[in-house]
């Protein structure tokens, strides 16, 4: 039986922003720098952001934080949650998981879904909070029914293992899925395992083979590994169509692969 991965992991979205410092970048931040220094909340984050991407600015995490929590003490939820990684990360902070999950809780109550995410891995780790199953899955639902793929991903995997949930193959099949549509590799490899194993779907070896193969293509090196030891169960003409639907998935951004 083929076993299934988990790859909980903290999350910082960042928006608005190329790699590289241009003569636009530097007139971009004295604007924002101006903007921020007047408090303008949306400001301040995004000034927080130059500095922690370094765009237009030297990187500088410790202003990065600065400028977050100037605009996460106005409310600004993106601000929150970004403070909340700084914490959790230790960048221009002493690393410390109780403000993390403080910052990260305040965004995920706006409805900020990545904050709500990270505040599920925190529960799920016991980092910041008592380990606590229940609570991390109902900030990954609250994420994952936002579209977020990572929360999507994990919360299929609490459901496959019946953490803070009973376990439910086809509820774990269901947001798998959602997640594997989006190219999230690791619920694509769960999924294959899924109809490897005849878990929550009818036992598919041709099925199994396209997910192990697309999820192989995004460098999950577990997923290349089953994906050839698939090619032994398949005739020649069930592998040539696995190749061809998968190749039509990837191709397609996950969005034709039955």
């Amino acid at each position: 039986m083929k076993t299934l991965l988990n790859t909980t992991l903290l999350f910082l979205l960042v928006i608005g922003f190329s790699g590289g410092v241009s003569g636009q970048d530097v007139s971009d931040f004295e604007e924002t720098k101006r903007l921020a220094e007047q408090g303008e909340a949306y400001a301040q984050y995004n000034l927080g952001l130059m500095y922690d991407e370094g765009e237009g600015v030297p990187e500088n995490n410790a202003e990065a934080v600065r400028w977050y929590r100037l605009a996460a003490e106005q409310g600004y939820a993106r601000a929150q949650s970004n403070l909340g990684l700084m914490y959790s990360n230790g960048e221009g902070v002493p690393e410390n998981n109780a403000e993390a999950v403080r910052w990260y809780r305040l965004a995920a109550e706006q409805g900020r879904a990545v904050a709500q995410y990270n505040l599920g891995v925190m529960y799920s780790n016991g980092e910041g909070v008592p380990e606590n199953n229940a609570e991390a899955v109902r900030w990954y639902r609250l994420a994952a029914e936002q579209g977020d793929a990572y929360a999507q991903s994990d919360l299929g995997f609490m459901y496959a293992i019946g953490e803070g949930v009973p376990e439910n193959d086809a509820e774990a099949v269901k947001w798998y899925r959602l997640a594997a549509e989006q190219g999230n590799a690791t619920a694509q490899y769960n999924l294959g395992v899924k109809y490897d194993n005849g878990e929550g779907v009818p036992q598919n070896n041709v099925r199994a083979y396209i997910w192990y193969s697309v999820a192989a293509a995004q460098g999950n090196e577990t997923a290349r590994t089953n994906r050839d030891r698939m090619v032994d169960r398949l005739t020649p003409e069930q592998l040539a169509r696995g190749q061809d639907i998968a190749t039509r998935c990837f191709e397609s951004d996950f969005q034709d692969c039955e």
